[in-house]
């Protein structure tokens, strides 16, 4: 039953998307493409549910609130929200989970096939003209590596990584999964290191914490195995930017590709974001992004606002 007013403070990659399912189950929906820190107290005052993305809602906010009932994230992550605060104004929060599942994986994929198949050199070269100089009918001037019988080291084993290594399977790939990173190695997995000597490629789905930030500095470029590759999209601050810019110079990687960076956007540039680093793919942190991926954000938050006013409230963080 709509009983609700709820308001929406940064729509911005999801307002192309039909909202009439988040319509459907309250009374008044309001949304802003963005929304400024100094003006979110005054944009969801007067609203019983407030729906964020990756706009803070900290504890003078959320105390300054008085109609507030229920929070609702665009998203997995839920670090915009004080949620010590939210608990203790008795404010429910409620997020997202697993609709970017498909769409990662997709994308992880894309860019593991890409550096072993050096599609964008490629691309670069018939770009440049260099195949139509070519004097047979083919053009064959960087490796192509097949994927069958390499080993896929993942690390990070939920939702993602396991949604990975079913991919590795069907292309024939042997696979590592590494212990959880500051826990002890248990069945069916194995250490850090025996991963790192042993991956021909190591995709990381691992969450940024005080346990795997910087996991990936010189001293473990150098401990992987030569002529392997790193892929990340998972989060900017578990790779050493400029330890990986080094390593790819050096050659102690044979390439690396990212969709996360340590600050997003990169407005103040980046490290990586320097074409003279041989074989670098950095793509703008879109992995999760795909149509159907954004339609089951609106779905479940639609989910997570009807349960709530039915007194049932899930996905609960």
């Amino acid at each position: 039953m709509k009983t609700m007013k709820a308001v929406i403070l940064d729509l911005k990659g999801l307002e192309t998307l039909d909202l009439s399912p988040l319509e459907a189950v309250v009374d008044e929906l309001v949304c802003y493409e963005l929304t400024p820190v100094d003006k979110v107290s005054e944009r969801i005052k007067g609203f019983d549910i407030v729906i964020t993305n990756k706009t803070p809602l900290d504890r003078l906010a959320i105390s300054q609130a008085k109609g507030l009932k229920y929070i609702c994230v665009l998203a997995t992550g839920t670090n915009v929200v004080d949620k010590r605060a939210a608990q203790e104004f008795s404010v429910p929060v409620s997020n997202c989970v697993a609709y970017g599942v498909d769409s990662v994986v997709q994308h992880v994929w894309s860019m593991i096939l890409a550096l072993h198949n050096n599609l964008l050199a490629y691309s670069t070269d018939v770009d440049n003209g260099q195949w139509q100089k070519s004097q047979q009918f083919c053009f064959l001037d960087h490796p192509v590596i097949e994927l069958k019988g390499r080993t896929l080291g993942v690390i990070g084993y939920g939702n993602l990584g396991q949604g990975v290594a079913r991919i590795a399977e069907a292309f024939g790939m042997n696979l590592l999964i590494c212990q959880r990173i500051g826990g002890e190695v248990s069945d069916g997995r194995v250490s850090f290191e025996e991963l790192l000597e042993k991956s021909d490629v190591i995709s990381l789905h691992c969450p940024l914490t005080e346990q795997t930030e910087n996991l990936f500095t010189r001293d473990t470029f150098k401990k992987m195995k030569q002529g392997s590759f790193l892929v990340n999209a998972a989060r900017g601050g578990i790779v050493n930017e400029s330890d990986l810019a080094d390593a790819l110079r050096a050659g102690y990687l044979a390439g690396a590709a990212t969709d996360v960076l340590t600050v997003e956007p990169p407005v103040e540039g980046n490290v990586l974001l320097d074409n003279s680093i041989p074989n670098l793919i950095v793509t703008p942190h879109m992995a999760w992004g795909s149509v159907e991926a954004r339609k089951r954000i609106i779905q479940q938050t639609a989910e997570n606002i009807s349960s709530f006013t039915s007194g049932s409230p899930i996905r609960l963080v």
